[in-house]
């Protein structure tokens, strides 16, 4: 019970969806079905993305460039680099296609979402954490698919300007509309807040769904057993506290404030679940989608929870820190 409580409820949606893919995968028609209904859904998704994205929020996060730099340094190199590392050492006697999932979750954009939301209850600075996230996020629709040309050499992945060019269809479009209709609907989006986050978790569900379908129909669970799970979540867990150790750590030696601080933890250590599957579609065969994504899905999972825990911290410090100066002041004052 105490798991279930730690989980959040797309959390557990989310593992609900894989166990009823496992057991009633969609297949002919009705795969058809779902295939064009998850299409239109993750062009909503950005749709809506674009159409939350204000101006202001662009100008007032843009001018902080040296952390924006670094955002894109951890998100593009740091992360890169790590995979490529591992997928080279491979010490684990696990299928291949896991390593090239996690190498191929290392290249990935950062979340904008979740990254905004945990650096909002941290305390961090929310107008650059809007801009990272969704200059990474819009980034990533360019250099993800060309970093899996440069660096994967999976049977049938591809990386080629063709395949940014139907990303950019598929993704980038939706989102430049919708924020060009953002005079028109912003008021709409931002008073039905709620209703836009469940489309975004409707649509990751929709994806999830008809990937696992197809690999459940490919024979995902005869080649992932227990212990690939658990190798699954024990490198998420080792991947995600160096990238936060090492974003710590730059963050504090080139001067950079508490709040900027939070940002650049938040947005430089998570990877995004909703355009990593996208392209993974996109990108990779169909036989080998799921498998592919099973490390991205296990680790989008794990860095929620563990940046919700970290961002209650950063919440709880930022408190103390006020008593203490409230406390101290009167003392002054004397």
């Amino acid at each position: 019970m105490r798991l279930f409580r730690i989980l959040d409820p797309f959390t557990l949606t989310l593992i609900c969806t894989v166990v009823l893919a496992s057991f009633l995968p969609a297949e002919g028609n009705v795969f058809t079905f779902f295939e064009g209904l998850t299409t239109a859904a993750i062009a909503l998704l950005f749709f809506m993305h674009g159409a939350k994205l204000s101006r202001e929020a662009i100008v007032a996060g843009g001018g902080h460039w040296r952390l924006h730099l670094w955002v894109m340094c951890s998100t593009f190199v740091l992360f890169p680099v790590l995979g490529v590392l591992f997928n080279w050492w491979q010490p684990f006697d696990v299928s291949q296609n896991l390593y090239d999932g996690f190498l191929y979750l290392s290249i990935l954009p950062a979340t904008v979402q979740s990254a905004i939301a945990f650096t909002s209850i941290a305390g961090g600075n929310v107008a650059a954490a809007v801009c990272s996230a969704s200059a990474s996020s819009v980034l990533g629709i360019f250099l993800s698919p060309i970093l899996v040309g440069i660096v994967m050499h999976v049977k049938g992945a591809s990386g080629s300007f063709h395949d940014v060019g139907r990303i950019m269809l598929q993704l980038l479009l939706p989102f430049v509309l919708g924020h060009l209709m953002r005079p028109w609907i912003g008021n709409f989006v931002t008073k039905h807040k709620k209703i836009i986050g469940k489309t975004d978790q409707t649509s990751i569900l929709l994806v999830v769904y008809t990937a696992f379908s197809e690999a459940v129909t490919h024979g995902i669970w005869n080649q992932v057993g227990w212990e690939a799970l658990l190798f699954i979540v024990g490198v998420s867990l080792v991947l995600l506290a160096i990238v936060i150790t090492v974003n710590i750590v730059v963050a504090r030696r080139l001067g950079f404030n508490k709040a900027d601080e939070i940002t650049i933890v938040f947005c430089g250590s998570k990877k995004s679940l909703a355009n990593g599957i996208p392209m993974a579609n996109i990108l990779f065969p169909a036989a080998t989608v799921g498998i592919m994504v099973l490390p991205l899905m296990i680790f989008h999972q794990i860095q929620l929870i563990i940046c919700a825990m970290m961002a209650k911290r950063y919440h709880r410090q930022a408190l103390a820190a006020k008593a203490k100066t409230e406390t101290e002041t009167p003392s002054a004052q004397h």
